[in-house]
C-alpha cells in the first residue's frame, strides 16, 4: 500500500469535502455472477420490529445491485480517515439505518468519512461457499482507496465497522483480504493492485466466527497482519453469543494483535448506534477514544481532557 503523498496530504487539508452523500454501484458493468434475485428492493420491516429507541428502523432486502454511499467528513474537521459500514441482517437483509446510515452520521461527527456498503442479500450460502459477499466488500474498499484523493481520504486510514453478519463480513475482510474471486478476471486492475485489507476493524456483536463447540473457525485465525480491533457485545446476546467475542479476542491476544473487548451485562442483539438508558449505548464514545489511541484520529489528550 502506498504511503500518504504530500499532494494528497495537502488535499486533505485544503480541498472541500463532497457536499452531499453520493451513491455509486460496485459493479456498474454487471455483477461478477448473474443475479439470482427477482423483483425490486423491498423493506421487510414489520410492525413488530419497526420501532427501536423511539425511531423507525429501515431494512433493505432483495439487493441485486450492490453499491456504496459516501458520507464525506466535513471539511472543517476531516481527519482523512474513512470507515466502511457493513450493516447486519443475517445475510437475509440489511438493517440499513440503525446499523448503516446513522453510523455514517456518527463517523462524520468525529471527522471520518462514512461509506455505507449495500452488499448483495439475500444470497444462498456465504463465503467461502458463495463468494458474493466477499466480492462486494473487497470491491467497496478498493473503490474507496482508488478514489482516495478525490474523496480526501488517506488510503492508509481505511477501516471497517460491522454489525452481526456485517461483523462477520468485516472480520473476513481483515483475515481473507488476499482472496481472489474466480469470477473476477486476474487482469482486473483494482483486484490486482489495490489492497483490500482494512487498516482497523470495529466489530459490534459479530456473528458466525465460532462453531457450536466455541472453537474459532480457521478463516478467522489472527496473525501479525491482523489489523487493530475493538469488539462490543452484551452478555445477554443470544444470537451472536458472548462466547464468540471471548474466543476471538483470546485468539487476537495470543497473536499479539492490538485489541480491546468491551462486554456489557445488557443490550441484547442488534442495538446499533441509537442511545438508550443502557450503558452499552455509550460504545461510540469508547470507540472514538480507541481511534485516537491507534492514531487514526489525532493523538488523545491527557486523561480527563477532551
Amino acid at each position: 500500500m502506498k504511503f500518504l503523498t504530500p499532494a494528497l496530504a495537502l488535499s486533505l487539508l485544503a480541498a472541500p469535502a463532497l457536499a452531499q452523500p453520493k451513491t455509486i454501484l460496485l459493479w456498474p458493468n454487471g455483477n461478477p455472477e448473474p443475479s439470482k434475485l427477482t423483483g425490486p428492493e423491498i423493506d421487510p420491516t414489520t410492525d413488530s420490529n419497526r420501532m427501536y429507541a423511539g425511531k423507525v428502523t429501515v431494512r433493505v432486502k432483495n439487493v441485486s445491485q450492490p453499491s456504496i454511499t459516501i458520507y464525506p467528513a466535513p471539511a472543517a474537521n476531516n481527519s482523512g480517515a474513512a470507515v466502511l459500514v457493513l450493516p447486519g441482517g443475517g445475510y437475509d437483509h440489511l438493517t440499513w439505518n440503525l446499523e448503516g446510515t446513522e453510523v455514517c452520521d456518527w463517523l462524520n461527527s468525529i471527522g471520518i468519512t462514512g461509506i455505507a456498503v449495500k452488499y448483495r442479500v439475500p444470497e444462498r450460502g456465504r463465503f467461502p461457499d458463495n463468494p458474493e459477499d466477499m466480492e462486494d466488500a473487497q470491491q467497496a474498499i478498493r473503490i474507496t482507496r482508488a478514489h482516495a484523493a478525490e474523496w480526501h481520504i488517506d488510503p492508509n486510514k481505511v477501516g471497517v465497522i460491522g454489525f452481526s453478519a456485517g461483523g462477520h463480513l468485516a472480520a473476513l475482510m481483515s483475515h481473507q483480504s488476499s482472496f481472489q474471486s474466480p469470477n473476477i478476471p486476474a487482469t482486473n486492475v483494482s483486484a490486482a493492485t489495490i489492497d483490500a485489507k482494512p487498516n482497523f476493524q470495529l466489530l459490534l456483536y459479530p456473528a458466525y466466527l465460532v462453531g457450536p463447540d466455541n472453537k474459532l473457525f480457521p478463516l478467522f485465525t489472527p496473525d501479525a497482519k491482523t489489523p487493530p480491533t475493538i469488539i462490543f457485545i452484551a452478555e445477554n446476546d443470544h444470537t451472536a453469543r458472548v462466547e464468540t467475542a471471548l474466543v476471538y479476542y483470546q485468539a487476537l491476544k495470543d497473536a499479539k494483535v492490538p485489541a480491546e473487548l468491551h462486554i456489557y451485562t445488557q443490550g441484547g442483539h442488534g442495538f446499533g448506534i441509537r442511545p438508550t438508558d443502557l450503558p452499552i449505548s455509550h460504545w461510540p464514545a469508547i470507540a472514538e477514544t480507541w481511534l485516537h489511541t491507534i492514531h487514526i484520529l489525532g493523538p488523545p489528550g491527557p486523561i480527563g481532557m477532551p
